[in-house]
């Protein structure tokens, strides 16, 4: 039995996931960052860690194992101290044990477990779609002590220009003033003549519309009546497919995934205004797990839970 794939589901939803007799696997929120190193920008996310001095049973591993693959309760707990047994004999021996997804756990030279979190997958479903980007670094170049420098050495001066006196310019001047003044008269007489027409147009159209409409009133034929058989999915699990900044995307996404057989819709945006496209909603928390696994493995890998109370 492979633990990290139920460990994995688990750290979704919970903070603290117990290996009974084996350690614990601990999320911490962290906020964004900027790497300036490296200038990428990180979203949100839930850092692993693991402690190994938590390892008192407290039910929460077995519970969900036992529900996924229904099975007994008792007959889980025999399942994860078998494999916990293995894990142990695997750490003695040298080797490193890989939780794909989680990290890598491994004995240092005292004996002690030493955890590497893997940061592959982002367990902050609020940050679900938000991804690491690289953005190259902006350079700016400064210019001033380059000017400075050139006024000291070369001062720039205005000088007035003698110009001959020229007399028919004056009357070229005012030529031009005169026809600039009769062009703005004769525009406004002429857009306000089109004014005029448009308002006679627009209330000739407006009778004839009016018209129209009670010609049509008196002339209806009753139309047969539609029945149309609308099926409306409820439930508060929901399967996500992905989120969507833009929404065309989401509804293309929709359209996809209804062409391919699911009853995909949308379940409206998250806190940061991501347009969220569901697989399909149910009423019972076992029967989503089920059609999340299946959906994990014949389509989706990073498809995930949602647990909430539509409006």
């Amino acid at each position: 039995m492979q633990l990290e794939s139920f460990i994995s589901d688990l750290l979704y939803r919970y903070e603290c996931v117990i290996v009974p007799d084996f350690g614990a696997f601990l999320t911490e929120r962290q906020s964004a960052f900027i790497n300036e190193k490296n200038n990428t920008f990180n979203p949100p996310r839930k850092v692993i860690a693991f402690n190994e001095q938590i390892q008192n049973n407290d039910g929460l591993l077995a519970r969900y194992i036992a529900d996924v693959e229904k099975i007994p309760f008792e007959v889980a707990v025999k399942k994860i101290k078998k494999r916990v047994k293995i894990l142990k004999s695997y750490l003695t021996e040298g080797e490193t044990i890989t939780f794909n997804n989680i990290g890598d756990i491994v004995f240092n030279t005292e004996g002690k477990i030493v955890f590497e979190p893997s940061y592959n997958l982002n367990y902050l479903t609020d940050a679900f779609g938000l991804s690491q980007f690289e953005s190259a670094v902006v350079t700016r170049e400064v210019y001033k002590d380059t000017v400075e420098a050139i006024e000291e050495t070369a001062p720039i001066t205005i000088t007035p220009e003698k110009r001959k006196n020229k007399g028919y310019l004056k009357y070229a001047a005012v030529a031009l003033i005169a026809l600039t003044l009769g062009g703005v008269v004769a525009s406004k007489y002429y857009v306000g003549q089109i004014e005029a027409h448009n308002m006679l147009a627009q209330e000739e159209a407006k009778q004839q519309l009016d018209t129209k409409i009670q010609e049509a009133t008196f002339s209806l034929n009753p139309l047969p009546a539609i029945t149309l058989n609308v099926t409306k999915q409820t439930g508060n699990y929901h399967i996500i497919a992905g989120a969507f900044r833009i929404e065309d995307n989401c509804d293309k996404k929709v359209s996809q995934l209804k062409a391919q057989g699911f009853s995909a819709r949308k379940i409206g945006a998250n806190r940061y205004g991501l347009h969220q496209v569901a697989y399909a909603s149910y009423e019972s928390r076992l029967e989503a797990l089920k059609a999340l696994r299946n959906i994990k493995k014949t389509h989706n890998k990073n498809a995930w839970l949602l647990v909430q109370k539509l409006d």
